[in-house]
This record gives structure tokens, C-alpha cells and sequence, in this order.
């Protein structure tokens, strides 16, 4: 008789720090795929409570690394936010578009 023993690997990465842009909250969330690459998403969040939104955003690309997906992750969302600033800022205003602040 033989015994058949499954075994699982479990991959472990460090936890990203979220950027504050303004009112919003990006995170960047690689997630590992089968084939032992990277996916990258971002999540952007923004208000609190009953008030908050979130939207998460998931790429097709892979990455070789759990950091390059974050990094790739974390440009995105920014650009999406710097896009959403812009194109709600008043007519006669520029956009004031605030610098990425690492929250820890």
C-alpha cells in the first residue's frame, strides 16, 4: 500500500506600504500566479466609513518579481489618480496634483 502525500507551496512577500495621493489610498497588491510569475493589481481607495470607494485594477502583464508587479502596480494607480485630479479640477484652476506620501 502506498500513501500519497500532497504537499502545498505557500509563497510569502512583505507587506507593501500604501501611497496617500491627496484623498486617495493606493496599494499595490502583487498576487502569485501558478507559473511562478507575478500579477499585478492595484487597489484605490478613497473616504472612510459609509462614504468610502474602492475600485481595484488588475493587468494583464506578468512580472518575474513580486516587486516588479508592485512597482508597475503602484505607477498605475498614480497615473490614474493624477488622470482623475486633472480632469476633475475646476475649469479656470490647474489641477494641484500633491506629491505620493508613503503612510507606515
Amino acid at each position: 500500500m502506498f500513501l500519497m502525500i500532497h504537499t502545498t507551496t505557500i509563497t510569502t512577500t512583505k507587506s507593501l506600504s500604501p501611497l496617500t495621493l491627496g484623498k486617495y489610498r493606493i496599494a499595490a497588491c502583487p498576487r502569485p500566479l501558478p507559473c511562478g510569475r507575478f500579477a499585478a493589481q492595484v487597489s484605490i481607495a478613497s473616504g472612510r466609513g459609509s462614504a468610502s470607494t474602492a475600485r481595484v485594477m488588475r493587468f494583464v502583464d506578468d512580472f518575474s518579481t513580486h516587486d516588479a508587479a508592485a512597482k508597475y502596480a503602484f505607477a498605475q494607480g498614480i497615473d490614474w489618480v493624477n488622470d482623475t485630479l486633472r480632469t476633475h479640477a475646476p475649469p479656470n484652476h490647474a489641477a494641484q496634483v500633491p506629491s505620493p506620501q508613503i503612510c507606515i
